[in-house]
């Protein structure tokens, strides 16, 4: 069964005649479309079945809480995306930790933001249907028509990736209209990774009493495995926590040489740390972030390699993620596995790296990577993007440096600064003159970048 809007009808009719996919035998149409394909014996209409689903049910309904209810596909920044098996029992735990976490409710009206071929935009919509909320569906993303939709159907709830509230952002801001639909808004829900400092105190600007709830977690997990509650940075009690235990002010952040705290497991979610239980001069020890429970997929469809779970010891999912647990129960993550980075016999996290670098005032993004070296094995490698009114100084010219001007040398004193350990500092720097290559879901495409700054740097070798 494939089920289309009038929009999709016409891309419908020429996938049923091109008898590609025999395994489709009846198309649900939602609104109206071409009469060639209305008056298709095979398409049902949505009025149709709302006639036929009036009275009582014919036939008690069949339960299969352990078997698949959807195959949802990975992003695939780490290669080519996956089917992920996801049981109906998984879906359900799910959205009840939204429903009791994030707060949704039958008063909520719920923007969908993100697309439902995403675990994010799955799980979220599961959950405000549970709650009995109204859904404002849009055909794809788009900050103009998201914030038109904000405004015209009083918009109280939406899930967003950073990039997503970034453009959301940046639309209010350049537009010339007064902007009052974000008072309305009470919760948003942000996956994809964290919020910068700046971007989560515009985000609290632009949305003022919204509470913005920050959730980690993965396909292979049925969304979200953690969540935590941000603070405002731009109130001087707010309090957050940072690597070393104690409570600083906001403007510290959860970004730290230790991680970024994204909070504590949901409900009916184990989680713990895999060490390899070697000595480590950090404490709690670091390791693989394992979980386990009702909330893990049953497997990649059609995989044949038998590793459907990567430490299938006692039903424990690798989730590919290095960090380490507080005292408090805190989840601390620190990067991906597969991209950590070997330098000098010492393992650098890219993730750990960016976060202290995106504090800088004149860096609005950045993406470190490794990129070969006969003496370290693997050299740190930075590239950033500058705000405007910054400048790149090329140090060769001997300028000395100024106000709004930024160096290799400038942001390797930034990091000691900022206690970043030394070899963990980035040996060069890039200026990236362009947007980072990122998924549909806002991920940095991380060996899009790698194997760019390679080619760039055997072209320079090659003009000596």
């Amino acid at each position: 069964m494939l089920v289309v809007d009038e929009s999709c009808s016409s891309w419908a009719l020429e996938l049923q005649e091109s008898c590609d996919m025999p395994s489709i035998r009846m198309h649900v149409l939602i609104g109206d479309a071409t009469p060639k394909f209305r008056n298709n014996q095979s398409v049902l209409r949505m009025d149709y079945i709302r006639r036929s689903w009036q009275g009582p049910p014919t036939a008690d309904p069949l339960l299969a809480p352990k078997g698949i209810a959807i195959i949802c596909f990975t992003s695939g920044t780490t290669g080519k995306p996956k089917g992920v098996a996801i049981s109906h029992t998984a879906l359900i735990v799910q959205s009840l930790a939204k429903l009791a976490i994030v707060g949704y409710t039958e008063e909520d009206v719920y923007l969908h933001t993100a697309p439902l071929c995403h675990i994010g935009g799955i799980s979220s919509c599961m959950a405000m249907l549970m709650a009995g909320g109204c859904h404002v569906v849009l055909p794809k993303f788009c900050p103009k028509s998201s914030i038109q939709a904000i405004e015209q159907h009083n918009v109280t709830s939406l899930i967003t990736v950073p990039t997503m509230i970034a453009d959301l952002i940046s639309y209010i801001s350049s537009r010339s209209s007064s902007w009052e639909g974000g008072t309305r808004v009470s919760k948003i829900l942000n996956g994809g990774g964290s919020l910068s400092v700046e971007l989560l105190s515009n985000a609290i600007h632009v949305f003022p009493h919204a509470k913005i709830v920050s959730a980690y977690g993965m396909t292979e997990c049925c969304s979200s495995l953690t969540f935590i509650t941000l603070p405002n940075p731009n109130c001087e009690k707010s309090r957050i926590l940072t690597s070393d235990n104690h409570n600083l002010k906001s403007d510290h952040i959860y970004q730290q040489p230790g991680g970024v705290c994204v909070g504590k497991a949901a409900p009916h979610v184990e989680i713990r740390i895999s060490t390899n239980d070697q000595a480590s001069s950090f404490s709690p020890s670091i390791g693989k972030i394992l979980t386990r429970g009702l909330h893990v997929m049953i497997g990649y469809w059609k995989d044949t390699s038998g590793n459907l779970l990567h430490s299938n010891e006692n039903g424990w999912l690798d989730t590919g993620d290095i960090g380490w647990l507080d005292e408090n129960g805190n989840l601390w993550l620190i990067g991906r596995e597969k991209g950590l980075i070997k330098s000098g016999g010492e393992n650098v996290y890219p993730e750990e790296v960016e976060a202290i670098l995106a504090q800088h005032p004149g860096i609005s993004n950045v993406a470190v990577v490794g990129i070969p070296d006969i003496r370290l094995s693997e050299k740190v490698v930075a590239c950033i993007s500058m705000r405007e009114s910054w400048h790149w100084l090329d140090e060769i010219s001997g300028h000395s440096p100024g106000q709004n001007e930024l160096s290799s040398k400038l942001l390797q004193k930034f990091c000691r600064q900022m206690n970043l350990t030394g070899f963990k500092i980035p040996k060069k720097f890039f200026w990236w003159k362009k947007s980072f290559p990122l998924t549909t879901t806002g991920k940095l495409k991380r060996d899009d970048v790698r194997q760019e700054v390679i080619s760039n740097m055997q072209i320079a070798l090659s003009k000596l």
